[in-house]
């Protein structure tokens, strides 16, 4: 299957595509390692989150480590995207073909993949992930990354997983999962691998300490998979 968008033609991955996640990603094009961000497809009220956004992207950069996200050009995708790139570090992007009507894809990405849902997006970009960090974003991002703590739950991985905590927006997320963990519907370990960091230099010298390329992850029984 494929799609083309202005001139280029995308082969889309789809949920047949990720029972052979190895041959689906293809890695050798890798130079460094790549960090997930999930965050909102808008800016938010308050200029501190792209400015954030912004900031992460070049000090992942800096750090020699690459982009795995949404794909999109706008909001703070787009500002996180636009930070790794104008800081020379790749970036790969995975958008679903039905959010094309909504997102637009960024242009200067390392590469672009398509994919036929968003169960196959999630599962592409976390095979691609050596660590996962979430910055303010809606539903969406709150989604991944409760879906991507539940999958460390169940051992389909042990890659590092960061809250960054800008401007206290998870202030009142942290403190619910706190108040799940004492009422007895999550266990201390699971809530301490969810790492809250305030400042993004805390979250690069996490990353710079445990990240390193092709850490392993089992994407088999991961949403999208039919194996």
């Amino acid at each position: 299957m494929q799609m083309k968008i202005d001139n280029d033609t995308y082969e889309v991955i789809t949920s047949q595509d990720i029972s052979n996640i190895e041959k689906a990603v293809d890695k050798s094009m890798l130079t460094m390692p790549l960090v997930a961000v999930y965050c909102g497809s808008r800016l938010g009220n308050s200029d501190v989150y792209e400015k954030a956004a912004r900031d992460l992207g070049q000090a992942l950069a800096n750090s020699g480590m690459g982009l795995v996200y949404g794909g999109a050009s706008i909001g703070l995708m787009g500002a996180v995207a636009d930070g790794v790139i104008d800081g020379g570090a790749q970036a790969v992007g995975v958008i679903p073909t039905f959010m094309l009507k909504h997102e637009i894809a960024h242009k200067d990405l390392t590469r672009l993949h398509l994919t036929d849902t968003m169960h196959t997006r999630k599962t592409v970009m976390a095979e691609y992930a050596d660590a996962f960090i979430t910055l303010p974003g809606g539903l969406g991002t709150l989604e991944e990354i409760m879906e991507i703590a539940t999958w460390r739950q169940l051992y389909q991985h042990e890659k590092p997983m960061i809250i960054l905590n800008i401007n206290g927006f998870y202030d009142k997320l942290i403190e619910h999962l706190k108040y799940t963990t004492e009422q007895g519907f999550m266990k201390q370990q699971d809530l301490d691998r969810l790492v809250v960091c305030n400042t993004i230099g805390a979250a690069i010298d996490i990353l710079q300490t445990v990240v390193t390329i092709d850490d392993a992850i089992d994407t088999k029984k991961m949403a999208g998979s039919n194996s």
